[in-house]
């Protein structure tokens, strides 16, 4: 596949208004690929880095060599990348492995930047207690700590193991963290039988850790918040298992959630979920990570791409990428940035004023 394998497919003429006319059409550079359609090497948390211009990404669950072996893991692991945008010379992508203690077990998916020097990652954890799991802060590595320390920010519902945490996001104004806790690890045979149901959760350091949505009948993934900070999108992926030996279900969950975020009796602290709503169906099957843009247009990654809806929930359009989008960012200037497994791409959109929400760039 190459970068004109990328069709973009309008449903409505807005479309044209986040990606670009034909005076100013979008372009797309292929910054990654294995050439092996057996290494998924980029999968899931799909960071930004301002600073260094470089991407965090999450490979998808890969064999452990044969003298590797791991009980605990089920002789699988989850490797972490460091992806540089070299700019106007594409030819030049910098590619680095990232390693840090207890990595080769901590089976790590989402992610999202913590503070200046940080990332906040989902560690899906292991059958061994030991292990680590939950969300963890890992110092972003620098020439001078090439392997940093991580630290382990919550790994249990008051003392009750979470089943596999899978994405995360961090309120921009009192700083507290949601995430969503689905059963992926026991069906893929990472984690021990779960323990709490699927819920939606928010950790405040302060207060402590909250339950803030449940009824997912299957798989909550990935999570945002809207622009004016007054709703929260949730995925459901739960068309697909995650056992190998369960073939996806097309009549089940591909949604997207909507709640509204409101605080009762005059508090300001500690909010609450409500009215929940189904925002849309994914054409395209398997929402999984999603963001929203500052006009408050809804992207997710889908199984044909990224799938774009305006604040109505009217699906506008499509970035079409055969293999699909498991997770992507915004960066600069109306850049996206998309795992598509084997390959990661460089979108670069046109629209006037288009930039992620909530990332101050």
């Amino acid at each position: 596949m190459s970068s004109s394998d990328v069709t973009f497919i309008a449903h409505r003429e807005e479309f044209r208004s986040i990606v670009g006319d034909d005076s100013a059409p979008p372009s797309v550079f292929l910054l990654a690929d294995t050439g092996s359609l057996s290494q998924s090497l980029y999968h899931e948390a799909c960071i930004y880095h301002q600073a260094t211009r470089s991407v965090f990404v999450t490979s998808n669950q890969l064999p452990n060599d044969n003298d590797a072996s791991c009980l605990a893991t089920s002789n699988k692991h989850v490797k972490l990348w460091r992806i540089y945008d070299p700019g106007l010379d594409i030819k030049a992508t910098q590619i680095e492995e990232v390693r840090f203690p207890g990595i080769e077990t901590a089976m790590l998916n989402g992610g999202v930047n913590f503070d200046n020097g940080s990332l906040l990652l989902c560690a899906q954890g292991s059958k061994d207690a030991k292990d680590l799991s939950g969300l963890i802060k890992v110092p972003i590595p620098t020439e001078s700590n090439p392997n940093p320390t991580p630290e382990i920010i919550v790994d249990s519902f008051y003392g009750i193991p979470f089943n596999s945490v899978n994405d995360v996001i961090i309120h921009p104004q009192d700083h507290s963290i949601w995430f969503t806790d689905p059963p992926y690890g026991f069906h893929q045979e990472i984690r021990l039988q779960p323990q709490l149901p699927h819920h939606v959760y928010r950790f405040d350091p302060k207060t402590g850790i909250r339950v803030m949505a449940d009824h997912f009948t299957t798989r909550p993934n990935g999570l945002c918040f809207s622009p004016d900070l007054k709703t929260l999108y949730v995925t459901d992926t739960g068309a697909i298992h995650g056992s190998a030996t369960v073939p996806v279900d097309l009549t089940g969950p591909s949604h997207i959630y909507a709640f509204d975020i409101v605080f009762q009796d005059g508090q300001t602290t500690e909010p609450f979920l409500m009215n929940r709503r189904i925002f849309a169906f994914a054409p395209g099957r398997f929402p999984d990570g999603i963001k929203c843009d500052m006009f408050g247009n809804v992207y997710s990654g889908c199984g044909d791409g990224i799938e774009i809806w305006n604040r109505s929930g009217v699906q506008i359009g499509t970035i079409q990428i055969p293999g699909g989008v498991a997770n992507f960012c915004f960066g600069e200037k109306g850049v996206l940035y998309a795992c598509n497994e084997t390959r990661f791409f460089k979108i670069q959109l046109h629209g006037e004023g288009i930039r992620g929400a909530l990332l101050g760039i």
